[in-house]
């Protein structure tokens, strides 16, 4: 059997996480797609310039 890579872990464990997430979601009552987990999030940046403006 041949060693795996750590970048092969380290993307084993992300998957696993966001399947995990979604999955807690679900028992809780959310209602959630596997297109939600391949959303980008805001850069900060982005969601500081929103909150600014909203809170002015």
């Amino acid at each position: 059997m041949g060693t795996i890579s750590l970048e092969a872990k380290k993307a084993y464990a992300a998957r696993t996480r966001k399947s995990n997430y979604a999955a807690s979601l679900r028992l809780e009552g959310f209602k959630v797609s596997p297109a939600d987990a391949e959303t980008t999030l805001p850069s900060r940046e982005e969601v500081l310039k929103a909150f600014i403006q909203t809170k002015s």
